[in-house]
């Protein structure tokens, strides 16, 4: 492959990061780093390309994890010619009717290959049950003879065809599809594993499964980190045609505000509503709120101690929405620049006449009537700029309440082996009077119809779901665990597959993952010990579609396409990134019971809000 190809290959995948292209393209021969003992030149490392190339399209900007070592038998190939671009991998789930997801075998594997990893040293991350998925680039070639299909005569022979008379037309890929092996994908952390170790490691993973009678099954090991993702009354949530759509959610009050502690600086998200008597509450994660190097001891609010308010932004967080706001309000302006001069040329085509003056006039309708719709945007928007700038700027504006509850930061807690990381904060009711209960806001960033093939990845979605008219999903019951292993939607291969949603984060932007029925082992690494814990794993829709989490999404309500919780967020594997390949979450059925152990009277519904603020003057 030449070394223009190769930079063309590059650029695509990691968009000109000059210490990502020095790994690449260092002189050195080695598969491991210099922070792993010196070790003779092994037949077992991957070469230098191919690790950091084989996974591209998991991560950002079309990035993927470093590969350490693979068992399966798929030969890589080096982009080739002036066009040379990376091939771009997929995550996907592995089929519910694998015998790893009979009678709870996965849970029992993968303790067992934990185990064996730890024998051999391993600095693991996570250990992930999953499937890789890509297109083969078909070689270009002439088209020897037409490929019409015949059946299609029966189309175009009938006058009286309309639109529903034909089935939904599957999208043809160009290309091979390459579906993988279901993968036991270890991650471990960076620069401490070579390709030799990883061989033997992956030898005695695949001897096990072969004592099991388990054949067909690969192994692979990448690198990654296991990291938690960190005034006046709150607006009401308003409709997707609103010009304050795109910014108001960050201060008003459906699921997935973005909060911080006060007097900290991490950011995280603050998850479900649920009430107690007449006082409001909410969950989140501990370490949104306290400090992942502080006291891990039980927090329980007294009256004689100060606070621990927990506000709407940090400063950082606050300064970078307002300057959003102003790019939004510069970029329309731009817009209405364009439309002015397109408004201009389009009138002197009607004066003229012609036979184009009917289309243009048209046109010219169409035109002034989005230009007076951005003119009204602008406006709204910066009146709405100089009374967040007026009346929230100040953090002790931004408080909405104070943390009353956080057991311990656990991980591995019995039975399940779940991340016990929770926080309970009680609200400010007078912030909330515009309060709508436990709805998640689903746009406008993702339109209607998109949002549907996005959860279901085919045309004819099942009439269960509906897109709210509102674009606010009410949140209403909640998946169990038995649930999660068994998805009930299909794709368009048929396979079955559980689409979820969240909002999180400074961006507050939706996006939606595809739920593993087979948990992952997770383990974070601090100064203290490792952390070992048993996580509900989601994954990525597509390479298209954006991280399902990043950094500040932690505390998050994740929730199915009718409305269930389904689960807490907590972190992410990734390395060196904002965003994660695979985001990790608790169950929300075991987190909702972590907190009616604490406060008995809880309760998710809010049937009658107006009852409910009636003590709000």
């Amino acid at each position: 492959m030449s070394m223009k190809a190769r930079e063309r290959a590059s650029v695509s995948g990691n968009n000109g990061d000059s210490d990502y292209e020095d790994s690449i393209w260092s002189n050195s021969n080695d598969g491991a780093s210099s922070s792993v003992a010196s070790v003779e030149p092994s037949p077992y490392e991957v070469p230098r390309f191919e690790s950091h190339f084989y996974y591209a399209g998991l991560g950002p900007k079309g990035r993927g994890p470093k590969l350490i070592y693979r068992t399966s038998n798929d030969k890589f190939v080096e982009p080739t010619g002036p066009e040379a671009y990376a091939r771009l991998m997929k995550l996907c789930p592995v089929t519910e009717d694998h015998e790893l997801g009979q009678d709870g075998r996965w849970d029992r594997i993968r303790d067992q290959v934990v185990e064996l990893l730890d024998k051999g040293g391993v600095k693991l991350t996570s250990v992930d049950l999953v499937q890789f998925t890509w297109l083969d680039k078909k070689d270009d070639q002439e088209i020897q003879e037409e490929e019409d299909d015949d059946d299609d005569d029966d189309y175009t022979q009938n006058d009286n065809l309309t639109y529903d008379d034909i089935p939904p037309i599957k999208p043809v890929e160009y290309g091979e599809c390459h579906t993988t092996s279901p993968t036991i994908w270890v991650g471990v952390l960076p620069d401490t594993l070579t390709g030799a170790v990883a061989h033997e490691s992956a030898t005695e993973i695949l001897g096990l499964l072969k004592e099991l009678g388990i054949a067909g099954v690969d192994v692979a090991d990448r690198e990654s980190v296991a990291r938690f993702l960190h005034g006046p009354d709150l607006f009401a949530p308003v409709s997707d045609l609103d010009p304050l759509k795109d910014v108001i959610d960050n201060l008003s009050t459906p699921l997935s505000l973005p909060i911080a502690g006060r007097k900290t600086k991490m950011q995280g998200t603050l998850g479900c509503y649920f009430r107690v008597g007449d006082d409001l509450y909410a969950a989140t994660a501990r370490h949104s709120v306290f400090p992942l190097n502080g006291d891990y001891k039980e927090y329980n609010y007294v009256k004689s101690a100060p606070k621990k308010e927990v506000i709407i932004m940090g400063n950082r967080a606050f300064t970078n929405y307002l300057t959003s706001i102003q790019a939004s309000i510069a970029t329309l302006n731009d817009t209405v620049d364009s439309l002015e001069r397109r408004t201009r040329t389009l009138t002197r085509r009607v004066e003229a006449g012609g036979d184009d003056a009917q289309k243009s006039a048209g046109e010219l309708a169409e035109t002034q009537d989005q230009l007076t719709k951005t003119i009204t945007k602008i406006g709204a928007l910066k009146a709405f700029f100089v009374d967040v700038k007026k009346r929230w700027r100040r953090s002790k504006d931004r408080v909405i309440g104070y943390v009353v509850w956080a057991p311990p930061i656990g991980v591995g807690v019995p039975p399940h082996r779940y991340t016990r990381d929770l926080c309970v904060i009680k609200l400010n009711k007078k912030k909330f009077r515009k309060f709508r209960g436990n709805v998640l806001s689903l746009g406008p960033e993702i339109f209607p119809g998109n949002f549907k093939a996005l959860m279901y990845d085919r045309i004819n979605v099942p009439a269960e779901f509906e897109y709210p008219e509102d674009g606010l999903l009410p949140v209403q019951g909640m998946l169990s665990t038995a649930d999660i292993t068994n998805p009930n939607s299909t794709n368009l291969e048929g396979e079955r597959i559980h689409r979820v949603i969240k909002r999180g984060g400074f961006t507050m932007n939706p996006t939606v993952g595809t739920l593993s029925r087979f948990m992952s082992h997770v383990r974070k690494y601090f100064v203290t010990g490792n952390l070992d814990s048993v996580e509900v794993a989601i994954l990525p829709v597509d390479n298209d579609s954006k991280a399902f989490s990043r950094g500040g999404d932690s505390g998050a309500l994740i929730v199915d396409a009718l409305g269930r919780s389904v689960a807490l967020l907590t972190g992410g594997t990734n390395k060196g990134t904002d965003s994660s390949d695979i985001t990790f979450a608790t169950p929300m059925e075991w987190v909702w019971d972590l907190i009616k152990d604490k406060f008995p009277d809880a309760n998710l519904y809010f049937d009658d809000l107006e009852g409910f603020f009636a003590d709000v003057v």
